[in-house]
């Protein structure tokens, strides 16, 4: 049957390497007074933000900047953005680096036009106005948040994270160029290029998935399935980064229309529960729920063996798909990343059941192929201990 759809992303979007520099082309003309720098002090003090405030400079476009976000951005740095923001005048948003400042960023803006707080805009869909306008500039290709409609806070009081889905939050100009990644430590691009595999595989498996997004996700994993690995061993690597720029990009594209999974579901858990990396959490729990997903999704998991030349020809789609799985948990083990929940810091069997029951009220769960108990979501943690 036929059925409505939707598409979502950034207006504008500069790809390339060296790429930065025009992005002032187009906030020149919009004639802001101030900007709001959302980013981290690693970015601050490696020097890395220095050409965008050239730029700005030689712009005359005022600014202030926020260094203070962290992985996994709180509650309690949302508010106190806000407040700089509000308190000097800013009339935009420049979030630099990865998921986390782009997500705080948005937060921001979207506070800073419908008030209250973020807590009231978990869920889909939930502002009334359009954000403050946000121009996000990406140092990692993973997340895709610099493009999406998808923010993600963590609640300190209840240990879980928050997703936001909503349109307003998407910001109007997305950067990526590979240039400002080549010093990207390996295991950020290993947790990164995960994040980025997971949101291909889980928008190309998702019961909203269509024609549209299906091709970007499958070329998405194609391209991150032969590219992560080069550039996790050869950082300087610039046509392996370029490419996984573009493979993060087009997994933006596709889940962000498409949804995601139990995998992101899951991990938000993990994340918000004991502050780990969201790319890390992705990629210890994605072959676990790629087996549980197999019943439907084995047709699938088969069109990216195919893809990605590991297919046997006289295999089934189930054996092709399994051969898929085997392949994410060599490159997670090649790349340093655990495999078992065991080897995550903080990790206690008897948080399971807390977390299956956060992880199935996530919005993440609705466009899973195959829809669990909270039984079966702890099973899939349980697998993996």
């Amino acid at each position: 049957m036929s059925k409505i759809v939707e598409y979502f992303m950034t207006p504008i979007s500069i790809l390339g390497i060296d790429c930065l520099e025009q992005v002032i082309r187009y906030i020149k003309p919009m004639k802001f007074r101030k900007a709001l720098i959302v980013t981290d002090k690693m970015l601050v003090e490696n020097r890395l933000i220095e050409g965008l405030l050239s730029l700005l400079n030689d712009s005359g476009t005022f600014y202030i900047i926020y260094k203070d976000v962290a992985p996994n951005p709180t509650v309690a740095q949302v508010e106190l953005g806000l407040k700089l923001y509000c308190d000097n005048g800013c009339d935009f948003l420049i979030s630099f680096g990865g998921g986390s400042p782009h997500d705080c960023a948005k937060a921001i803006a979207l506070l800073s036009t419908n008030k209250g707080k973020i807590h009231d805009y978990e869920g889909y869909n939930k502002s009334i106005k359009p954000s403050a306008p946000l121009i996000a500039i990406n140092t990692t290709a993973g997340t895709g948040s610099e493009l999406t409609r998808f923010c993600v806070i963590t609640d300190e009081e209840r240990r879980t994270k928050m997703t936001i889905n909503d349109w307003h939050v998407t910001p109007i100009i997305a950067v990526n160029d590979a240039a400002l990644m080549t010093g990207l430590p390996a295991g950020l691009t290993a947790a990164t290029g995960m994040d980025a595999l997971t949101h291909g595989i889980e928008a190309y498996v998702s019961t909203n998935a269509t024609p549209v997004t299906d091709c970007k996700a499958l070329k998405a994993v194609e391209l991150i399935l032969n590219h992560l690995l080069a550039v996790y061993k050869d950082g300087c690597n610039l046509e392996a980064r370029e490419m996984m720029v573009y493979a993060e990009y087009l997994a933006g594209i596709s889940f962000n229309n498409a949804g995601l999974g139990y995998v992101h579901a899951m991990a938000h858990q993990l994340g918000g529960f004991y502050n780990l990396p969201h790319g890390l959490c992705n990629a210890l729990l994605l072959p676990a729920v790629m087996e549980f997903n197999l019943p439907a999704a084995a047709h699938k998991y088969a069109d990216i063996a195919r893809v990605t030349g590991i297919a046997m020809r006289d295999l089934s789609a189930e054996a092709n798909a399994r051969l898929v799985i085997s392949k994410i948990i060599e490159l997670n083990r090649a790349m340093g990343l655990p495999t078992k929940l065991t080897a995550v810091k903080g990790f206690e069997a008897q948080d399971i059941p807390v977390l299956a029951e956060h992880a199935i009220k996530d919005i993440c769960c609705l466009t899973n192929p195959r829809q669990a108990s909270v039984q079966e979501i702890e099973d899939i943690f349980k697998s993996l201990i």
